[in-house]
C-alpha cells in the first residue's frame, strides 16, 4: 500500500491504515475527504466542497444570512 511512506508513521496511523483496507469503499472515501480538507489546510489551500458551496447558496437564496454574509464567507474561501 504506502510502502515507502509507511515507515515514518506513527505506530497508530499504521495500524488505522491496516483497518481502513477491510472497510467498504463509501467508508474509505469519506476518509479520503477528511484527509484532503488536512492537507489542504496544511498547504494553506482550501477549497471548499459542493456541499459548503450549496449550502452557502441555500442560505443566500434563503435570507438566513445577508448578502454582506455571504460575501465574507466566499472571501475567507478565496483567501485559503
Amino acid at each position: 500500500m504506502f510502502a515507502c511512506y509507511i515507515e515514518f508513521m506513527s505506530p497508530a496511523s499504521k495500524k488505522l491504515l491496516e483497518q481502513v483496507e477491510t472497510w467498504p469503499e463509501e467508508d474509505q472515501e469519506e476518509l479520503l475527504e477528511y484527509a484532503r480538507v488536512i492537507e489542504a489546510r496544511r498547504m494553506g489551500v482550501y477549497h471548499a466542497t459542493p456541499g459548503e458551496l450549496a449550502a452557502i447558496d441555500g442560505a443566500e437564496r434563503s435570507g438566513v444570512a445577508t448578502e454582506a454574509e455571504v460575501e465574507e464567507a466566499f472571501r475567507t474561501f478565496r483567501r485559503a
